[in-house]
């Protein structure tokens, strides 16, 4: 039985009140792990859980600073603390990570660990080791840094709109509106500004590919992308696999966004459908206005979540009970949205920017989602064992986006609203797809071709965009809005090649979906078994205890998008 009665870690190795404050204080705890003689497999691993004790101490203390500095990006004693992290102490911790992998794995006991359960923690322990290069230590330090700005960058964006001051995020809701002047003035003003840091950002984005390469020809690679790959646990799929999911996406997806994009055409009664055209709804309809207050969203989500399955609303309850959540969007604010999972605390923390539209909702649902993974591998044994595939992440939050809508009358009292929320939803499960193939063929040629210039970087851009825009939509005269694009992704700065997960894992979430069709208590069963297991199986062994099979194929695909246009139609 799962329980969101989570409880903070005890502490058994280091000090109760012990705090990171320097290196000073961490470096006895590190060089008596190094030194301890391990006599005995029990004495092994206690070792490993005193090494997960303080593992789980120092990453969550990362976290909070990050989590600060993201909510409040103009307080610049947060800032200092963030860099202060990243460039006194991590740099100074990282040695001593890759001395105590070398005493695991090269101690004569090892073989005497239970192989199954120890299997994905060792291979991910060997991975850091072939990584590890002492002269990408500085170089990390900067990285870390210089990722961060992005926030910064964007949290000042601002917009004025009939006289008042509006975050990117916030503005957006007008892009809903009926009125289509409106729409247009606001589209035009939010990619104005966008173009006024155009300049900074691609500065910020060449010194950040610069690093990356160096990191990546120190430890031996041909390329930033092969380096990453590896670094990312990659085990189970190639980049052959990324071609041939662009390739299927191409096929199979693009021709059905064109046919979603002309059916909004007509249904706007429009000549000519215009990129701020997209989330418009028709002359007479009003925008989903699914809830007006964050608090209102965080009742609204736990009694959604609870439907479901009642653990699913308690993590939320618990999460607000400790202030683990910052919902709305405000002027200072980093951009964008996360959970992070807090080693120690257990609990973790949902960041988003929620202006009172529809898209938050589904936010805060795929953030949920991630939440309840955490919650369900917090009580796995070793800090480790919770570094699960970011792919399987992703498959939490999108099946939990899914399957929570069969509850949805909790945002929506009115049978129509109800209905207009499910369609943007489900094409929104079709469309994400191009962009997902976007962004991720083009980082391949970004780090492919690291010498290349701002002008070639626009022009490559323009030409993969180009290969995955639908047939419908008119970006005629928008050429400089459409150029740099790409800058409001966030994964390209903070978090690169971070962006097929959510392909792979959308596929997963529409086969979780549709186990939850035929028999929703066994679908959850599925899920709860999967996400329970944290990181201790390999990725495929993750999607069979969901259910699922793990096949990136055109065929699956085909078959997937197939049965998401079938569900689409029962709702007209």
């Amino acid at each position: 039985m799962y329980t969101a009665d989570i409880k903070k870690l005890p502490r058994h190795y280091l000090p109760q009140d012990f705090t990171v404050t320097d290196w000073a204080g961490l470096e006895p705890f590190f060089k008596e792990l190094l030194d301890r003689k391990i006599d005995s497999r029990s004495e092994l691993e206690q070792w490993l859980k005193d090494q997960s004790e303080l593992e789980a101490v120092v990453n969550e203390d990362a976290c909070w600073r990050q989590i600060r500095m993201t909510c409040d990006t103009e307080n610049k004693a947060l800032e200092e603390a963030f860099n202060y992290f990243f460039l006194e102490i991590q740099p100074k911790i990282q040695p001593y990570s890759d001395a105590l992998n070398k005493k695991i794995v090269h101690h004569p006991l090892l073989n005497e660990l239970e192989p199954e359960k120890y299997h994905t923690y060792l291979r991910n322990i060997r991975k850091s080791i072939e990584l590890f290069r002492t002269e990408n230590i500085p170089l990390q330090a900067e990285l870390a840094v210089m990722q961060q700005q992005y926030g910064v960058i964007s949290g000042k964006m601002t917009v004025s709109v009939n006289g008042k001051e509006y975050t990117l995020q916030q503005a957006a809701k007008f892009l809903e509106s009926p009125d289509r002047e409106l729409r247009e003035s606001v589209y035009r003003k939010i990619n104005e500004r966008r173009l006024v840091d155009k300049a900074q950002l691609d500065e910020l984005y060449n010194q950040l590919i610069e690093k990356r390469n160096q990191e990546a020809l120190n430890a031996g690679f041909d390329n930033y992308r092969d380096y990453r790959f590896k670094e990312l646990g990659r085990f189970d799929y190639t980049k052959e696999d990324c071609y041939a999911f662009h390739e299927a996406v191409k096929l199979h997806v693009v021709p059905l966004v064109s046919q979603i994009n002309k059916r909004k055409k007509e249904k706007l009664g429009l000549d000519t459908l215009r990129p701020w055209d997209s989330e418009a709804m028709p002359e007479g309809v009003k925008p989903l206005q699914p809830f007006s207050t964050p608090e209102e969203l965080i009742h609204k989500s736990v009694a959604c979540f609870s439907k479901i399955r009642p653990f699913f609303g308690d993590c939320l309850s618990k999460m607000n009970e400790m202030k683990h959540l910052d919902l709305d969007s405000r002027k200072g604010k980093a951009p964008g949205g996360y959970n992070c999972p807090l080693a120690e605390s257990g609990a973790p923390f949902i960041f988003m920017n929620a202006a009172g539209q529809m898209n938050d909702v589904t936010t805060m649902l795929h953030e949920g989602g991630h939440a309840v993974h955490s919650f369900l591998a917090h009580p796995l044994e070793l800090n480790g064992f919770k570094e699960y595939p970011m792919e399987i992440a992703e498959v939490a939050s999108m099946a939990m986006e899914l399957m929570s809508m069969d509850e949805w009358e909790t945002f929506f009292d009115q049978e129509e609203d109800l209905k207009r929320a499910k369609e943007h939803q489900l094409e929104r499960v079709i469309t994400i797809f191009p962009w997902i193939a976007v962004i991720d063929k083009f980082q391949h040629w970004v780090y492919e071709n690291p010498k290349h210039t701002p002008m070639e970087r626009t022009n490559k851009w323009m030409d993969i965009l180009l290969e995955f825009s639908d047939e419908v939509t008119d970006y005629s005269g928008l050429e400089a809005y459409r150029s740099n694009a790409w800058q409001r992704q966030l994964h390209l700065f903070e978090v690169p090649f971070y962006y097929i997960e959510y392909g792979i894992a959308q596929l997963g979430a529409i086969g979780m979906w549709m186990q939850y069709k035929q028999d929703k208590e066994k679908a959850l069963d599925h899920y709860c078994n999967a996400l329970s297991l944290g990181g201790t199986k390999t990725l495929p062994q993750l999607f069979e205890a969901a259910g699922l099979t793990f096949d990136l194929s055109p065929d699956t695909i085909k078959t997937l998008m197939e049965f998401v246009k079938r569900e689409m139609e029962t709702l007209d």
